[in-house]
């Protein structure tokens, strides 16, 4: 018991004093997926658009696609990307194995799905009469499409917050193509697995508390949005 107490007090001693190193690895995490996410949700968006507003022969199909990787495994992510990114890999001349710019390609690849299928189900339950309507009052069809992106703007918005909820809490996927370097591509969660391992529970519970905060915004984002759509 004495452990554990004494383990929290260092823990928020580190935070309270801002430990270089820990500002270090909470920054880099912030990059990282501050990147990615921006990757997937200007990706992610178009894809929805072009999904909810044009017809070609695959889309049910894709849709599908979409939807089942949504639940993708990071370890499966990180493996297929590692195979890709190595040395011997077909993307192996560009050196981007155990880098941030690996990493930020992992969490993309993790959230772009989420993002695309949950802004394309946010578009299409927007009421089809807004569009008939800017149509009937002499909107072009991009003046009506737009319309309707701005009216489903609450339900993208949620989607990018799961994304980046999902990208923050990521373990996995960068382990293996970020490589766990000390300084260069170190982040939180790849950080509190391997304080674990060494036994030094001071580090990896401040950074722990750190991602709780981090999520308990993102998630208190998310509410206020919904309590605003439904208000």
């Amino acid at each position: 018991m004495n452990e554990i107490l004494s383990s929290f007090i260092k823990a928020f001693h580190l935070i309270a004093s801002l430990d270089r190193e820990l500002m270090e690895i909470i920054f880099l995490s912030l990059y990282v997926s501050g990147v990615a996410i921006a990757i997937a949700s200007i990706a992610g968006i178009v894809c929805a658009y072009v999904l909810s507003f044009r017809e070609f022969p695959v889309k049910g199909a894709f849709i599908n696609i979409l939807n089942t990787f949504m639940g993708l495994p990071p370890v499966v992510v990180g493996l297929f990307l590692y195979l890709m990114l190595s040395r011997s890999g077909p993307l192996g001349f560009m050196g981007l194995l155990y880098t941030p710019s690996a990493m930020i390609v992992a969490q993309t690849v993790l959230a772009f799905p989420i993002i695309a299928a949950m802004s394309y189900s946010s578009i299409t339950s927007v009421r089809p009469n807004i569009r008939l309507a800017a149509l009937g009052l002499g909107a072009t069809e991009i003046q009506a499409s737009v319309a309707v992106v701005k009216d489903a703007r609450y339900g993208i918005i949620s989607s990018v917050m799961a994304g980046l909820g999902r990208v923050m809490a990521e373990v996995g996927a960068v382990l293996i193509v970020g490589g766990n370097i000390a300084g260069y591509t170190r982040v939180m969660t790849t950080t509190i697995a391997l304080e674990y391992d060494k036994g030094n529970f001071d580090l990896a519970i401040a950074l722990g508390i750190i991602l709780l905060l981090i999520s308990l915004g993102i998630n208190s984002a998310m509410y206020l949005f919904q309590r605003r759509v439904y208000r």
